[in-house]
Protein backbone atom coordinates (compact mmCIF):
# COMPACT_ATOMS: atom_id res chain seq x y z
CA UNK A 1 0.00 0.00 0.00
CA UNK A 2 1.78 3.57 -1.67
CA UNK A 3 1.58 6.38 1.66
CA UNK A 4 -1.00 8.13 -0.52
CA UNK A 5 -3.06 5.25 -0.47
CA UNK A 6 -2.60 4.88 3.50
CA UNK A 7 -3.39 8.57 3.83
CA UNK A 8 -6.74 8.34 2.15
CA UNK A 9 -8.24 5.08 4.00
CA UNK A 10 -7.72 7.13 6.78
CA UNK A 11 -9.31 10.01 5.68
CA UNK A 12 -12.34 8.16 4.59
CA UNK A 13 -12.53 7.30 8.82
CA UNK A 14 -12.05 10.87 10.40
CA UNK A 15 -14.41 13.49 10.68
CA UNK A 16 -12.56 16.84 9.38
CA UNK A 17 -14.05 20.16 7.98
CA UNK A 18 -12.18 23.57 7.04
CA UNK A 19 -12.01 24.69 10.39
CA UNK A 20 -10.94 21.05 12.50
CA UNK A 21 -8.69 18.40 10.14
CA UNK A 22 -5.99 16.63 10.63
CA UNK A 23 -2.55 16.41 9.16
CA UNK A 24 -1.25 12.70 8.24
CA UNK A 25 1.99 11.86 7.54
CA UNK A 26 4.05 8.70 6.51
CA UNK A 27 7.74 9.03 6.85
CA UNK A 28 10.01 7.09 4.50
CA UNK A 29 10.62 4.77 7.92
CA UNK A 30 7.21 4.30 7.39
CA UNK A 31 5.93 5.64 10.99
CA UNK A 32 2.48 6.98 10.85
CA UNK A 33 1.90 10.43 12.48
CA UNK A 34 -1.94 11.89 12.99
CA UNK A 35 -1.51 15.47 14.32
CA UNK A 36 -4.62 17.47 14.97
CA UNK A 37 -4.39 20.53 12.69
CA UNK A 38 -6.97 23.67 12.51
CA UNK A 39 -8.02 27.11 10.88
CA UNK A 40 -9.65 28.29 14.06
CA UNK A 41 -10.01 31.41 15.62
CA UNK A 42 -10.91 32.67 19.12
CA UNK A 43 -14.19 33.11 18.47
CA UNK A 44 -14.78 29.35 17.16
CA UNK A 45 -14.41 28.39 21.30
CA UNK A 46 -17.50 29.96 22.09
CA UNK A 47 -20.50 27.24 22.32
CA UNK A 48 -18.52 24.00 23.19
CA UNK A 49 -16.48 21.06 21.48
CA UNK A 50 -18.07 18.88 19.03
CA UNK A 51 -19.32 15.80 19.92
CA UNK A 52 -16.76 13.15 21.81
CA UNK A 53 -17.72 10.63 18.65
CA UNK A 54 -16.54 13.46 16.19
CA UNK A 55 -13.07 13.45 18.48
CA UNK A 56 -12.73 9.78 17.95
CA UNK A 57 -9.94 8.06 15.52
CA UNK A 58 -10.43 4.43 14.76
CA UNK A 59 -7.29 2.74 13.72
CA UNK A 60 -6.75 -0.26 12.65
CA UNK A 61 -3.89 -1.81 11.79
CA UNK A 62 -2.59 -5.12 10.79
CA UNK A 63 -0.44 -7.48 13.26
CA UNK A 64 1.78 -9.50 11.00
CA UNK A 65 3.49 -5.83 9.79
CA UNK A 66 3.80 -4.59 13.80
CA UNK A 67 7.55 -4.47 14.38
CA UNK A 68 7.39 -1.29 17.17
CA UNK A 69 4.61 0.77 18.41
CA UNK A 70 4.24 3.81 19.91
CA UNK A 71 0.74 6.26 20.44
CA UNK A 72 0.45 9.22 22.21
CA UNK A 73 -2.66 11.26 22.93
CA UNK A 74 -3.69 14.52 25.06
CA UNK A 75 -6.37 15.04 26.64
CA UNK A 76 -8.55 12.09 25.16
CA UNK A 77 -8.31 7.50 25.98
CA UNK A 78 -6.69 5.41 24.47
CA UNK A 79 -8.26 1.99 23.99
CA UNK A 80 -6.95 -1.25 22.22
CA UNK A 81 -7.95 -4.50 21.61
CA UNK A 82 -6.03 -7.55 20.77
CA UNK A 83 -2.30 -6.01 19.85
CA UNK A 84 0.69 -8.13 18.87
CA UNK A 85 3.93 -6.66 18.15
CA UNK A 86 7.75 -8.49 17.74
CA UNK A 87 9.22 -5.43 19.68
CA UNK A 88 8.12 -3.08 21.71
CA UNK A 89 5.22 -0.98 22.36
CA UNK A 90 5.23 2.39 24.04
CA UNK A 91 1.23 3.75 24.91
CA UNK A 92 1.11 7.60 26.60
CA UNK A 93 -1.85 9.36 27.72
CA UNK A 94 -1.78 12.77 29.76
CA UNK A 95 -4.91 13.43 30.72
CA UNK A 96 -6.89 10.43 29.34
CA UNK A 97 -7.05 5.91 30.55
CA UNK A 98 -5.40 3.79 28.93
CA UNK A 99 -7.36 0.47 28.47
CA UNK A 100 -6.60 -2.79 26.49
CA UNK A 101 -6.23 -6.16 25.97
CA UNK A 102 -4.31 -9.17 25.45
CA UNK A 103 -1.02 -6.71 24.02
CA UNK A 104 1.57 -9.28 23.69
CA UNK A 105 4.90 -7.72 23.01
CA UNK A 106 8.40 -9.53 21.67
CA UNK A 107 10.64 -7.47 24.55
CA UNK A 108 9.16 -4.25 26.16
CA UNK A 109 5.78 -2.54 26.47
CA UNK A 110 5.70 0.89 27.85
CA UNK A 111 2.87 2.55 29.44
CA UNK A 112 2.76 6.17 30.67
CA UNK A 113 -0.42 7.86 32.16
CA UNK A 114 -1.09 11.14 33.69
CA UNK A 115 -4.36 12.07 34.80
CA UNK A 116 -5.58 8.99 33.80
CA UNK A 117 -5.72 5.04 34.79
CA UNK A 118 -3.60 2.39 33.33
CA UNK A 119 -5.98 -1.27 32.87
CA UNK A 120 -5.94 -4.22 31.50
CA UNK A 121 -4.29 -7.58 29.99
CA UNK A 122 -1.23 -8.57 28.97
CA UNK A 123 -0.02 -12.01 27.21
CA UNK A 124 2.08 -14.06 28.92
CA UNK A 125 2.90 -14.95 32.94
CA UNK A 126 3.77 -12.42 35.40
CA UNK A 127 7.35 -14.39 35.63
CA UNK A 128 7.67 -13.77 32.00
CA UNK A 129 8.25 -9.58 32.76
CA UNK A 130 10.73 -7.69 34.53
CA UNK A 131 8.40 -4.93 35.91
CA UNK A 132 9.42 -1.19 36.97
CA UNK A 133 6.38 0.44 37.96
CA UNK A 134 6.04 4.15 39.28
CA UNK A 135 3.01 5.49 40.58
CA UNK A 136 2.22 8.52 41.95
CA UNK A 137 -1.53 9.26 44.15
CA UNK A 138 -2.85 5.72 43.10
CA UNK A 139 -3.18 2.27 43.83
CA UNK A 140 -1.91 -0.12 41.49
CA UNK A 141 -1.84 -4.32 41.81
CA UNK A 142 2.22 -4.45 40.11
CA UNK A 143 5.43 -4.11 42.46
CA UNK A 144 7.33 -1.34 42.39
CA UNK A 145 10.31 -3.33 40.86
CA UNK A 146 10.77 -7.15 39.70
CA UNK A 147 13.28 -8.63 38.47
CA UNK A 148 14.51 -12.20 36.31
CA UNK A 149 12.01 -11.73 32.95
CA UNK A 150 13.01 -12.07 29.73
CA UNK A 151 10.60 -9.09 28.55
CA UNK A 152 10.00 -5.57 30.04
CA UNK A 153 6.91 -3.87 31.53
CA UNK A 154 7.31 -0.04 32.70
CA UNK A 155 4.18 1.16 33.87
CA UNK A 156 4.50 5.48 34.98
CA UNK A 157 1.04 6.55 36.75
CA UNK A 158 0.52 10.02 38.28
CA UNK A 159 -2.92 10.77 39.57
CA UNK A 160 -4.33 7.46 38.37
CA UNK A 161 -4.95 3.53 39.41
CA UNK A 162 -2.91 0.75 37.89
CA UNK A 163 -5.06 -2.88 36.98
CA UNK A 164 -3.13 -5.45 34.75
CA UNK A 165 -3.31 -8.96 34.43
CA UNK A 166 -1.25 -11.06 33.16
CA UNK A 167 -3.32 -13.87 30.52
CA UNK A 168 -1.62 -17.30 28.77
CA UNK A 169 -0.81 -17.15 25.51
CA UNK A 170 -2.36 -19.90 24.24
Amino acid sequence: MTKSMIKKSLRAYISENNKEYYDITVSDENVLTITSAGNKTWTDYIGGKPSAEDRKITLQIPNAFLENLILSTTNEDITLSAAAVTGSMDISSNGGNIAFESLDVGNTLTLNVKNGNVSGTVVGSYDDFSIQSDIKKGESNLPDTKDGGGKTLHVSCNNGDVDIAFVSNE
